[in-house]
């Protein structure tokens, strides 16, 4: 009786992680970094503003039906504004308390 010798594909490595020949790992998304997650925010921030000030210039022209969506637009507008100035505020105070640490 002959026995052939097994025929296997090798592992072949990613830069993220390794695949497995039966295909049974999936491809990781990519990891977004701390400024791209920060520059995102912000841009979220200012994309509420923008939307706050067209719904109160609507209202201004009367073009406006339901005054709760100004309303409400101008609530998410602040909110994002106060959470970007905290952020801002911890961050500064952390780079603050590093520059007083001594080496």
């Amino acid at each position: 009786m002959e026995m052939e010798r097994l025929a296997m594909t090798p592992v072949r490595q990613v830069t993220l992680h390794a695949e497995s020949h039966l295909g049974e790992t999936e491809a990781q998304a990519p990891v977004k970094t701390f400024g791209e997650y920060l520059t995102d925010s912000l841009k979220k921030t200012n994309e509420l503003i923008h939307e706050s000030d067209k719904w109160n210039a609507a209202l201004a022209a009367g073009k406006v039906e339901d005054l709760s969506q100004v309303i409400i637009a101008g609530q998410k507008a602040e909110i994002a504004t106060q959470l970007t100035l905290q952020i801002r505020n911890r961050a500064v105070s952390a780079y603050q308390e590093i520059m007083r640490m001594q080496v």
